[in-house]
């Protein structure tokens, strides 16, 4: 069976959406697969945020794997090679577990050449094939400011340098016509750094692009990972693999359709 570890941070919903939807889409029968272990930069007792992700982990009855990176940063004082020799500890603990792939759910630390080149993973980005680099705050900021007609979210691969990987699968969003049209026109004549002083992320056009995003993000990581399971795409040498990535928008929005008809 195809052995998928998931590493997250914990601390947000995201990272319980992403592990929800892997289930759900197992208990269904949808993705032939496993959830090998799920890997935490935190451990119990330090934020009360992540303890609830420990929890769900545990309701669901997956391995939980935690190491925290702070304690283990303290200890080793102003060492630069800290987070080498961090991820050389996570991959002692994770030693018994040989997953096909692993998927970044929400984890908040930057994987090193040796961890890239032990797992082979995928992470989200919240943005279309070319679209704007950063976190999700920045992106929507950046379609704002450039008027931009569509969005998206990309799933790459995962290597040492940041949201730099091969793209993996994408689907893409118009954020023009319908109600978008009247949240754009709300933007004419206004400065990004006005709105970003006045209203900031409460700005309608701001929440409007997010929420197509979000509900997007679900979807397209279980297709995503059905594909890897299946072989239709393949990490590493690019076998099998579309040089632009695999297109799964029409996928997306079928499953949009489906959820929102039931």
């Amino acid at each position: 069976m195809y052995q998928v570890g998931l590493f997250a941070t914990g601390r947000g919903q995201g990272s319980r959406d992403i592990l929800q939807s892997i289930h759900e889409a197992i208990e269904s029968g949808r993705l032939e697969a496993e959830i090998a272990f799920v890997f935490s930069n935190r451990e119990p007792g330090e934020f009360a945020a992540t303890d609830g992700f420990f929890q769900l982990v545990d309701d669901l009855g997956y391995p939980l794997v935690t190491r925290s990176f702070r304690k283990f940063r303290a200890n080793l004082g102003d060492d630069p090679d800290w987070r080498v020799k961090y991820d050389r500890e996570v991959m002692k603990h994770l030693a018994p577990y040989e997953p096909d792939l692993c998927l970044l759910a929400g984890y908040l630390l930057i994987f090193s050449e040796e961890m890239c080149d032990r797992y082979q993973t995928i992470n989200l980005h919240p943005a279309a094939p070319g679209g704007p680099v950063g976190m999700w705050q920045k992106v929507i900021w950046e379609l704002i400011e450039t008027g931009a007609d569509v969005s998206g979210n990309i799933m790459i691969e995962v290597i040492p340098e940041v949201d730099k990987g091969p793209l993996v699968s994408y689907c893409t969003f118009p954020i023009r016509g319908g109600e978008f049209d009247r949240d754009w026109e709300a933007v004419a004549g206004r400065s990004i750094e006005e709105l970003k002083d006045g209203p900031g992320e409460d700005f309608p056009l701001f929440q409007r692009i997010r929420k197509a995003g979000v509900v997007r993000e679900r979807p397209l990581v279980v297709e995503t990972v059905r594909a890897l399971a299946k072989g239709r795409v393949r990490l590493g040498d690019g076998v099998g693999q579309p040089a632009q990535g695999l297109d799964l928008t029409a996928k997306i929005e079928a499953s949009l359709r489906t959820t929102s008809a039931t």
